[in-house]
């Protein structure tokens, strides 16, 4: 383990932070927020300072990343991002505590969207970029971002790339990973610009329009109102972020190929079931909530589609903006909405959650094996889409599944040890460990997370980082053969 080759790509990593942080001061002196200013100048300065001194530490080492040191680089990079990026809320008076800090910047780089913050409309207009920014950077991959930047890392940018992108089957949409990345970014890149100048034409500033499309695109959701999207009260948004925020929640691989494969990316198995699901759940909940709650808006089937739709697809793709208060409505959508939580987008997007993929495998390999029962001796191989799923991809699929939910009661045994009650520490841990967002309860749409207490708090943001990076990347620094030679 070359621990100096990894501190130089550390500092390097700093200073592009510190970089992406000064994007905040143009808009701190655009609304004449001084002490804001201050903030990130502050702020920049401390993380390029950091950076360079790593720099200079592993400046004679260079050389191609290994495995091991580029799955060790991915973790502390995201370790690291959450310290330094939480400095502006701490030196902006955002919050006084570091563990809030540090918890809320892992929620945006994770893009987890859970916030500790009861007053955001309150927030400086240069705070709120960087919310956004924090989202955006983490969506794609900050860590991916690097790899498309800096070609010099060679066979290790294989390994980051890997560690980083979500889903179980990373497929090279292009024979360089460097190519790969840069062709993502600049997919994201497009949407997010779009989004941005559709939404100014709906009546949004610049400066929320640029946020919301930042936060959309990460399937993120921090917003710049208390009450989110719903406070805009405009059916036209709700759509235009909905329709964009199911568009995140697709594999980015097929849109990159549309131009080589043309129709044919449409006949994709996981898209198919991933629409069929959003639009069977929308409707679903459209004809539950009918008539029920608040009838200004659920008053007819249409009203209620368009919330219900808002809300599923936010579900879904992990990205937690709301328009509605689903934590009112009846056992049976919420049950829908807390399902689709686990459930996730598409592997290779932004969104969060199981993944869409890895339910079909585990359908697919449930059927081999009840098939098997009464033909023994038939050989039998698990397909999705006419493509065979090697024994490999389904056991680390399988193990994947068996991670989740160890961890999932662990973390919800702890936070039940804490004092919360059942509903708001299960869907807590959900929450923040597939990237969600909201949960229920004391946790729900319209509430926030600054009362839970501080160890609870790590917990959370642990999870959140072991949800973004799909458990793997961290847990296998567990594992004593990690660190040897």
């Amino acid at each position: 383990m070359n621990f100096g080759r990894i501190a130089r790509l550390l500092g390097v990593l700093l200073i592009v932070l510190a970089i992406c942080m000064a994007s905040s001061i143009p808009w701190a002196i655009a609304y004449d927020e001084m002490e804001t200013l201050r903030t990130f100048l502050y702020s920049c300065s401390i993380t390029s300072v950091c950076g360079g001194v790593l720099t200079f530490i592993g400046r004679k080492h260079r050389g191609t990343l290994h495995r091991s040191e580029a799955i060790l680089l991915v973790a502390m990079s995201w370790f690291l991002l959450g310290v330094f990026g939480g400095l502006p809320y701490l030196f902006d008076g955002a919050v006084t505590h570091p563990v809030d800090a540090y918890f809320e910047t892992i929620s945006g780089f994770t893009t987890t969207g859970s916030t500790i913050l009861s007053d955001i409309a309150g927030q400086s207009r240069g705070l709120h970029w960087w919310r956004a920014m924090t989202h955006w950077l983490g969506g794609m991959g900050i860590v991916v971002l690097f790899v498309a930047i800096f070609p010099q890392l060679g066979v290790g940018g294989k390994f980051l790339f890997k560690s980083e992108v979500p889903g179980p089957i990373t497929e090279g949409m292009t024979p360089k990973i460097k190519q790969t990345a840069a062709t993502l970014w600049w997919i994201y890149l497009g949407f997010t610009v779009v989004q941005s100048l559709v939404l100014l034409l709906c009546g949004m500033t610049v400066h929320d329009a640029v946020c919301h499309a930042m936060a959309t695109m990460a399937t993120g959701g921090f917003s710049t109102q208390n009450g989110s999207i719903a406070d805009y009260d405009s059916a036209t948004i709700d759509y235009v972020i909905a329709i964009f925020m199911l568009l995140a929640g697709i594999n980015f691989g097929l849109y990159s190929m549309i131009r080589k494969r043309g129709r044919k990316v449409f006949l994709d198995r996981e898209l198919h079931v991933y629409l069929s699901l959003i639009l069977v759940a929308s409707l679903v909940v459209a004809i539950n909530i009918t008539g029920t709650g608040d009838l200004t808006k659920h008053g007819s089937y249409i009203d209620s589609f368009r919330y219900s739709f808002f809300q599923v697809v936010g579900v879904i793709t992990t990205t937690g903006f709301g328009t509605d208060n689903f934590n009112l409505y009846p056992p049976l959508s919420k049950l829908i909405l807390v399902m689709l939580m686990f459930v996730g987008g598409m592997a290779g997007s932004t969104a969060g959650g199981m993944k869409v993929i890895r339910f079909i495998v585990i359908f697919k390999a449930i059927y081999v094996e009840i098939y098997r029962v009464f033909r023994p001796s038939v050989v039998m191989a698990t397909r999705v889409g006419g493509a065979v799923i090697s024994k490999d991809t389904t056991q680390a699929i399988l193990s994947f599944f068996a991670i989740s939910i160890l961890i999932f009661c662990g973390a919800s045994l702890y936070m039940t040890y804490l004092g919360l009650d059942i509903v708001t520490a299960t869907t807590s841990v959900a929450a923040t460990l597939f990237n969600i967002g909201p949960g229920l309860a004391k946790v729900g749409s319209i509430e926030n997370f600054g009362f839970i207490p501080t160890s609870g708090k790590i917990v959370l943001s642990f999870c959140m980082i072991l949800g973004r990076l799909e458990f793997m990347t961290i847990l296998v620094l567990l594992i004593p053969e990690f660190w040897k030679r």
